[in-house]
């Protein structure tokens, strides 16, 4: 079976790694701590703060596993893969509503990166899917539960 090959921005594998390291060490080391205090209680059978530092416990081995996987399947976006011509993963991207004539700036990435609070948006979604290998000046609509928005692409760049 072929493995999914995941295209990231060197940011996006740092932060797995740097989460990865921290479930491994910090947060494992908190969760049996929680799992020694609450064997110390006495009837395990009955035992709510074991059940639940069990429960953490599993979410955290979950997530490592998650995080490896991703990981060894990464493919880095290489700077030299992110053209300033056209919409690319990687590439900073301004767009501009057409209706409302509001600008937005977006970092065009993987799914495995999005992140909307950072404005990361993921080229599976609706408008990275339309702006993808466009060029700066052409017009998209983007097709949403909403309706169609249609957005210029005013910019293209690498991230700073």
């Amino acid at each position: 079976m072929v493995e999914k090959v995941f295209e990231m921005t060197y940011d996006g594998i740092k932060k797995l790694q740097d989460e990865l390291d921290n479930r491994k060490t910090t947060v494992a080391a908190e969760i049996a701590e929680r799992l020694k205090e609450a064997r110390a209680l006495g009837d395990l059978s009955e035992n709510s703060e074991y059940d639940d530092a069990k429960e953490a416990q599993a979410e955290n081995e979950v997530r490592i596993m998650e995080i490896e996987a991703i990981l060894k399947n990464a493919r880095l976006i290489e700077d030299d893969e992110i053209s300033r011509t056209k919409v690319t993963l990687g590439a900073q991207i301004t767009i501009r509503d057409e209706e409302t004539r509001e600008e937005m700036e977006y970092i065009l990435v993987g799914a495995k990166e999005e992140d909307i609070f950072s404005n990361k948006i993921s080229s599976d979604s609706p408008v990275g899917a339309a702006i993808i290998g466009k060029k700066k000046g052409q017009i998209v609509d983007v097709h949403t539960p909403a309706g169609i928005l249609r957005y210029k692409i005013v910019k293209i760049d690498k991230p700073s």
